[in-house]
């Protein structure tokens, strides 16, 4: 077999398209490229970041209560990649200019983190690999 494919994309279930979609479209600085009903249960919002596609579902059926948590099996976290500590904290700016709590740049030996929560309370990060 030849290497292993990279992600195309990534799905995330929201509660709200409505609360969900204008939060990431400022954060990701760029309108969805679709929004349509892709099932009778089902409407999803598609974004382009860095030739992979990130989609926000809404399904038809209610959300259970609760926000996320990665400590339930399945998604802990996405991270976006940054060149350098140097993007990092650019990008740490722009979550502060934008009003979404992020907790402090952390340094480990494997790289550099800033991690933040969308309006679900889903687990994101900015992360840059070691120089």
């Amino acid at each position: 077999m030849s290497e292993f494919p990279p992600l195309t994309h990534v799905a995330l279930t929201v509660r709200d398209l409505q609360v969900s979609a204008p939060w990431y479209e400022a954060l990701f600085g760029a309108p969805a490229v679709l929004d349509e009903d892709t099932e009778p249960e089902m409407h999803h919002t598609v974004f382009v970041v860095g030739g992979t596609l990130v989609g926000l579902h809404q399904h038809r059926t209610p959300a259970p209560p609760g926000q996320f948590s990665e400590y339930r099996v399945g998604l802990d976290h996405v991270a976006f990649g940054c060149a350098d500590h140097a993007e990092l904290e650019k990008w740490a700016g722009r979550l502060d200019e934008l009003g979404i709590a992020r907790g402090p740049i952390k340094d480990a030996h494997y790289g550099s983190g800033v991690s933040f929560r969308d309006p679900d309370g889903i687990a994101l990060e900015f992360f840059a690999a070691p120089a």
